[in-house]
């Protein structure tokens, strides 16, 4: 038996979703069955939806119950690292052959782990699953190309997205991209002691992302430099708590220090995965970003 957690989370959902499309058992764990009924998990075909904590190992039985393999995912958050850890103790003692990490690697050139708090945690959880005693793997993704979604309602209104990163390029990747990949990776096992990076196929500066919208979606689009400090208002603004913020601060730092990015397929390659161009994800949510619902 295969379990995913975070299953109600925008990476969780769609890998659930890509083992229902497959046609392959998982097991998905959340905290509120209501709440992945509502985000549409409730009866997928082959889908078991277990609730469970990861921080409390105490509700966790069921879940582990029978698994031989776990896709590990959990918010970003200021308490990740004993989450996680406290979940890597708990799928040790249920007897979990092997524990593949959701992680996160960015793609700019020389970017300095350190300076990133929750790059830092997902490097502590690594070392921390690896000496574990169990099989692992880490799937490090960049950027998804997701994120570009919050800016729909400023693309629609005003044909504008308003971010901080100048010239900086980034190579955001598909998470439906990740989700092919996770699956197979958990269907049929291997890779254990890896550590899977994954990019998209392009190094998009951000006027390159608008250039994509505008192609996409039939009208010009733009991207609008702001400073640093503007972000940060508009970030608060919107009801981001301070700390993320802070945490954000220090990601778009060091991705200004960094500002070329480097394409890393190979793990696309390996599991037979077509790596998703960006403006072949903007087409796919064009009604979106043309102010649909």
């Amino acid at each position: 038996m295969i379990l995913v957690t975070g299953a109600t989370g925008l990476n969780g959902k769609a890998i659930v979703r890509e083992f229902a499309r497959q046609k392959h058992q998982v097991r998905a764990l959340v905290r509120d069955l209501n709440r992945a009924s509502a985000a549409g998990l409730g009866g997928l075909a082959g889908v078991e939806l277990v609730d469970g904590d990861m921080r409390r190992a105490e509700t966790l039985g069921a879940a582990l119950d029978g698994v031989d393999r776990v896709l590990m995912i959990s918010t970003a958050a200021q308490d990740m690292v004993e989450t996680q850890c406290r979940f890597i103790d708990a799928c040790k003692q249920a007897g979990v052959a092997h524990v593949v990490k959701f992680s996160g690697a960015e793609s700019n050139i020389g970017y300095d782990a350190t300076k990133f708090r929750f790059t830092r945690m997902h490097e502590e959880v690594e070392r921390y699953l690896e000496g574990a005693g169990m099989a692992w793997t880490h799937l490090r993704p960049s950027q998804f190309m997701q994120v570009y979604l919050r800016d729909a309602p400023t693309i629609a209104a005003e044909g504008a997205f308003y971010l901080a990163l100048g010239g900086t390029e980034l190579s955001p990747v598909d998470v439906e991209d990740i989700a092919k990949v996770a699956v197979r990776l958990l269907r049929d096992g291997g890779h254990e002691g890896e550590s899977l990076d994954m990019t998209g196929p392009e190094a998009l500066t951000m006027s390159d992302i608008a250039a994509r919208i505008s192609q996409a979606i039939g009208k010009p689009v733009r991207y609008v430099d702001i400073s640093p400090q503007d972000r940060r208002r508009n970030l608060l603004a919107a009801g981001v708590p301070a700390d993320f913020a802070d945490a954000l601060d220090e990601q778009l730092a060091e991705r200004l220090r960094r500002p070329k990015s480097r394409v890393h397929l190979a793990t696309h390659e390996m599991f037979g995965v077509r790596a998703t161009p960006f403006v072949e994800f903007a087409q796919r949510h064009a009604a979106m970003l043309r102010g649909g619902a």
